[in-house]
């Protein structure tokens, strides 16, 4: 692959890939920090959720989603889940960089422990994400040392009703309830939205947590060190003219397409990535 100078236009477009339709929070964010971009995004559908499965298929399935963004074009990878870059940055990085940069996510348990006052976040992340290394490093490096109590919860079951178009369901309002209760009674006062898709869960959880509870994403903190990464390598799309995005499932293209519309609030053209 040819490389680019930073006198050059690098017109290849941004790899995005999550276990579903979660990380289309953090394709928001990227469109809104570099509205010139063009952008690819893949749903590991078929194989959502990742967060039950070990660390190992982890990291295989994403080795494959990378294999498949560079495959089109891509001149970075954005891990824009939770439980893959727990499990998957490591080979990706091994496989891919210095020649296309691999971003993750890091849980945003920084500026929750800025925010609190009562000194004790919560952090609702899948099983994955909860067990895996990334989680309990930020936590000793920005809660511990301050005496910031933590209160995790997975939250499970509401990574499948994202991904089914469920977020007003009843079941899904009872798993909030229970997740939201616990940390309460904890003192929790900053939520950390541990998953790419809970962002989507957001206006629920304010309503039940109340004015006092706040949260924090890292979608916001992803797409400004993709900008960053990408000037530094001089592969940055100049321009005001909207980049575009293109969007591919290993599930159902019409059912996951119908669920991308929905969260995004536009029509969507879903392809299979086969």
């Amino acid at each position: 692959m040819t490389s680019v100078g930073a006198a050059e236009t690098d017109r290849r477009p941004i790899g995005v890939f999550d276990s579903g339709v979660g990380g289309l929070s953090v394709l928001i964010e990227l469109r809104r920090l570099l509205p010139a971009e063009d952008l690819v995004y893949f749903a590991d559908s078929g194989h959502c959720p990742y967060g039950l499965r070990p660390a190992a298929e982890i990291q295989a399935l994403s080795v494959q989603a990378g294999e498949f963004l560079r495959a089109q074009g891509a001149k970075a990878l954005v891990v824009a889940c939770n439980t893959a870059s727990a499990a998957g940055l490591d080979p990706l990085r091994a496989r891919h960089e210095p020649e296309v940069p691999v971003i993750g996510l890091v849980p945003a348990v920084k500026p929750a422990v800025a925010l609190t006052r009562s000194g004790v976040i919560g952090v609702l992340a899948t099983p994955g994400t909860l067990r895996g290394a990334l989680l309990r490093d930020v936590i000793a490096q920005w809660a511990t040392p301050v005496g910031v109590r933590v209160v995790c919860d997975p939250g499970a079951g509401l990574v499948a009703a994202v991904e089914a178009d469920q977020r007003d369901a009843p079941a899904t309002h009872a798993i909030l309830r229970a997740a939201l209760g616990l940390m309460q009674a904890a003192g929790v006062d900053v939520v950390v939205l541990g998953c790419t898709h809970y962002p989507f869960l957001r206006l629920r959880i304010a309503a039940m947590a109340g004015p006092g509870v706040q949260t924090v994403d890292s979608g916001q903190g992803v797409a400004r060190h993709t900008a960053r990464r990408l000037a530094e390598a001089g592969r940055l799309q100049p321009g005001a003219a909207p980049g575009r995005v293109r969007f591919y499932t290993s599930g159902d293209p019409a059912a996951v397409g119908a669920v991308m519309g929905h969260l995004l609030g536009e029509a969507v053209r879903c392809e299979s990535w086969q």
